[in-house]
């Protein structure tokens, strides 16, 4: 157990048997009354976010995530197999765990993988990486009504909007937290 003033950002915390991931938060000090904390967390399962305010020096509960450094290895039906950079053990993660970050995911790509009691909560990319455009229509000069941008499909499979100038089997950024295009690379 612990209390309010030991809450950072990233931390995750334990509420009626769920973990919540902190966000934000801030330490309020009026010029009346007693002090108290502002919270902004994130369910680590369902991902739905909460505001909730504690009493300066409430009592809470820490939850120990392990985040341990993973190779991606391959798919496997559902699930993604991945392997641990220290002691080579493999890991195999439900689909419904990996979530969006499978569209961001190459063989032999490193990552942190956050694990509770032994099972992973999440993954954790890098901010960017750098995959390979297989598919995008020709961008034509004088089409302009989509805002300069069209659809492009990445190696992983998964669509983003780039700028009418980038072409098919080009190497470009991304960002991995909002899918957007970040720049071509060399």
């Amino acid at each position: 157990m612990a209390d309010t003033t030991d809450i950072k950002n990233g931390q995750v915390i334990k509420i009626d048997g769920q973990l919540w991931t902190i966000i934000d938060f801030q330490h309020v000090k009026p010029g009346k009354g007693g002090a108290f904390v502002r919270t902004k967390m994130r369910n680590v399962m369902s991902g739905k976010v909460l505001d909730k305010t504690y009493n300066a020096g409430t009592k809470i509960e820490l939850a120990t995530v392990d985040r341990r450094d993973y190779q991606y290895l391959y798919q496997d039906g559902e699930d993604y197999v991945f392997m641990n950079l220290e002691d080579y053990d493999q890991l195999t993660v439900s689909g419904a765990t990996v979530g969006d970050a499978a569209g961001f995911l190459l063989e032999n790509q490193e990552l942190t993988i956050a694990m509770y009691d032994g099972s992973p909560l999440y993954l954790e990319l890098p901010a960017s990486v750098i995959l390979e455009i297989t598919y995008t229509e020709p961008g034509l000069q004088g089409d302009r009504s989509s805002a300069g941008t069209k659809p492009a499909t990445l190696e992983t499979g998964k669509e983003i909007q780039v700028p009418l100038f980038v072409e098919q089997n080009t190497k470009v950024k991304v960002d991995t937290r909002t899918g957007d295009y970040l720049g071509r690379v060399n």
